[in-house]
């Protein structure tokens, strides 16, 4: 394979991977840890170095678009950070400890336990107001975002200290595995916190950008990101992260949620086999 096409490959591997990361909330490494490791055979240290590089380029082309239209809840995704980098810097210390085909196996698990948990839910319903919650209201976490007649839907947020321990689960796994985290953050703010799923992929791509941040310094510093495989990686991801967030102010929740669980369920088992067969 000649240099020019590896290149352009990458380019237009990574541009799907900004997109899906856009319209799930994702971040795009879920994609391209697979891409990278499984299709190109880059070292999975490697990939998890270029792909923290790339998820902050997502967070950087959609979660602009994403505010301007009113779906990210900026406090919600500042007050959650907190949480998921403290998270990230524990899980890139981890990852020079732990063994690369055993990254591989976890980074399947997390992947396949994402997609049945969103599974269960798929409906594109008008959250229910339950009443207020006490820690809710002092943090102002509570908000609304556009609906599809324009009208504004309201929502209620709960289990404020359950999200935030989630959260830093999350940011562990971020800095563990490269992949944003996206996955954890949005099943934290859907099922937990009962965040609209619009909402948590919107805000969950806001926060992806920090937490891959926070540990992608680490890995700088160790020499794991290589400049040739990270210049074309960025690029496609940014481009596709700007296409996902024009489209997601159209798309139904429920289409949503079949590619979110589609994606990850058939990456998720594609790492877990290529992670055993290489370790046995």
């Amino acid at each position: 394979m000649t240099l020019s096409l590896f290149t352009a490959l990458l380019f237009f591997g990574s541009l799907t991977a900004g997109l899906l990361g856009a319209l799930t909330g994702l971040g795009g490494g879920v994609v391209l840890v697979p891409l990278l490791t499984v299709f190109f055979h880059v070292d999975i240290r490697y990939a998890i170095g270029v792909s923290l590089i790339s998820v902050i380029a997502t967070s950087s082309g959609a979660a602009a678009a994403y505010v301007r239209e009113g779906f990210s809840s900026v406090r919600i995704g500042m007050f959650l950070e907190v949480a998921t980098t403290l998270g990230a810097i524990l899980g890139a210390f981890l990852a020079t400890v732990v063994h690369t085909q055993a990254l591989a196996i976890i980074f399947g698990l997390v992947l396949i336990y994402s997609a049945v948990v969103s599974w269960q839910q798929k409906k594109d319903t008008v959250p229910e107001l339950r009443g207020h919650s006490r820690w809710s209201d002092k943090l102002e976490l509570s908000g609304s975002y556009p609906g599809r007649d324009g009208k504004l839907v309201k929502y209620e947020v709960e289990n404020i200290s359950g999200g935030f321990g989630l959260m830093f689960v999350a940011g562990t796994l971020s800095g563990l595995l490269g992949i944003g985290s996206g996955a954890v953050k949005v099943l934290a703010m859907d099922r937990i916190m009962k965040v609209p799923f619009k909402v948590s992929t919107t805000t969950s791509n806001f926060m992806i950008g920090v937490t891959a941040a926070a540990s992608a310094g680490i890995y700088l510093h160790r020499g794991l990101v290589a400049p040739g495989l990270a210049f074309p990686v960025m690029l496609g991801v940014l481009t596709g992260s700007l296409m996902g967030a024009r489209y997601l102010v159209r798309a139904r929740t429920a289409v949503l949620r079949k590619v979110f669980t589609v994606v990850v369920l058939a990456l998720g088992v594609e790492m877990i086999v290529d992670g055993v067969t290489k370790w046995f």
